[in-house]
């Protein structure tokens, strides 16, 4: 298939003007964005968002997870889509970028095939999966796993926010529910570009990742039970303390990840420690381990591991340990032509790139399960997202788009 010329590039500055736009709605206490899913402000982003679509011509689908499907037809009636995009919800606390970059730079591959009066033979579908984030309603990444087959509607709409409230009458509430059923789309192919919410790019000065993998995750869900008591009368020999077996299992995470570097991470991000006074010893420690790597085989030896360990440590302290798996996906490795076309078009336009594994779940993970599928990044300033003062510059976002046009229009086929 012909590849776009390497002179064509997207409209930076009306990119980078839209991203501001949206950033105007929910907006956090520290410069950030806190425009959680199903909530007013997300609708309100979604509305924008439509009307954006709307004067660039694009068509509205919307199926029963609230997930946004805005179409550029194509010349031939019976060619698969080319789907682009991300999700316009963020964390409590969150940036400008995460997710929102994305489905603004799939706006703007249309916008700029408009202004060129380019034609694709599939057409191009600009998406907004509901509830990436999974803050509000976990776990992240749901309208675009019942898409996947990952998890069913009901189960999807049965989930519960702090308040008790549903996902599915939140949907209702704020009236975008659609009438597609989940999934029922055919892709010909799925592209998501997102800021790498990790420092490597920046640190080695390259423009773009080519992500070729999605890290696998498992959460593992530990609780220690020993026994409450005076931290001052208690000797040090009759103590029976849950808060020092938590402490030692966090040093063997650490160990386990070390021993499969450079690609493993593991920490402990959660943890409630019971009764939580000064001056009682933890009777009770409940916390979550989060492991990850790119190969499957790599995430089981260190959850078996895992498990050895913290019974050898809770043995040795008279503690009593329950493992509950909390959470988890498999490594995902990214469709090869897919990818290949990011790449060949970081080369055709000369920018510095590099290979990388997302270290982050993103819509593309589940996607990938239906459709060929690849990411791309862009580098954000100290690697630092989920976070208020998550930042890119208009340079960084120009580039990913413009590797995001190239390999969209490639994909989705230039009729002359």
């Amino acid at each position: 298939m012909a590849a776009p010329g390497e002179n064509l590039r997207i409209n930076g500055e009306r990119l980078w003007d839209s991203l501001m736009e949206m950033a105007k709605i929910g907006p956090g206490v520290a410069g950030g964005n806190n425009r959680q899913t199903l909530t007013d402000d997300d609708a309100e982003g979604r509305a924008l968002f439509k009307s954006w679509c709307d004067a660039a011509g694009l068509s509205m689908g919307v199926d029963r997870m609230g997930t946004m499907f805005m179409r550029r037809e194509g010349t031939d009636p019976d060619a698969l889509p080319v789907y682009v995009g991300s999700h316009l919800d963020t964390q409590p606390t969150g940036g400008k970028y995460d997710g929102v970059l994305g489905v603004l730079a799939g706006l703007e591959v249309v916008r700029t095939l408009n202004d060129l009066n380019i034609k694709t033979k599939h057409p191009i579908v600009v998406t907004n999966f509901t509830n990436e984030e999974g803050t509000r309603f976990a776990p992240p990444m749901v309208a675009s796993g019942v898409f996947a087959g990952v998890h069913t509607l009901d189960w999807a709409y049965a989930r519960t926010d702090a308040e008790g409230k549903t996902l599915g009458d939140e949907l209702q509430r704020i009236d975008w529910v659609g009438d597609e059923e989940v999934g029922a789309r055919k892709m010909h192919a799925f592209f998501e570009l997102h800021i790498e919410q990790g420092p490597i790019l920046e640190a080695e000065n390259k423009d773009i990742g080519v992500v070729t993998h999605g890290q696998g995750l498992n959460w593992i869900q530990v609780t220690l039970t020993g026994k409450e008591s005076h931290t001052g009368s208690t000797p040090m020999p009759m103590r029976v303390n849950a808060g020092l077996g938590m402490a030692r299992i966090t040093q063997l995470v650490d160990e386990i990840a070390w021993s499969h570097a450079p690609l493993a991470v593991g920490a402990v991000g959660h943890c409630d420690v019971y009764p939580n006074s000064r001056n009682i010893i933890p009777g009770k420690v409940i916390f979550t381990i989060d492991f990850r790597h790119p190969e499957k085989d790599v995430i089981a030896d260190m959850d078996t591991r895992l498990k050895a360990g913290a019974r050898k440590i809770a043995e040795e302290l008279g503690l009593t340990v329950e493992f509950e798996q909390a959470g988890g996906f498999d490594p995902v490795k990214f469709d090869e032509d897919c990818v290949g076309a990011v790449r060949e078009a970081a080369e055709r336009l000369g920018y510095s790139h590099r290979d990388l594994v997302s270290g982050a779940g993103h819509d593309a993970c589940w996607i990938n399960r239906v459709a060929p599928t690849a990411m791309i990044m862009c580098p954000c300033v100290d690697g630092l997202s989920h976070n208020e003062a998550e930042e890119i510059t208009p340079d960084w976002a120009r580039a990913g788009a413009d590797v995001l046009f190239h390999a969209v229009v490639e994909t989705a086929e230039i009729v002359d």
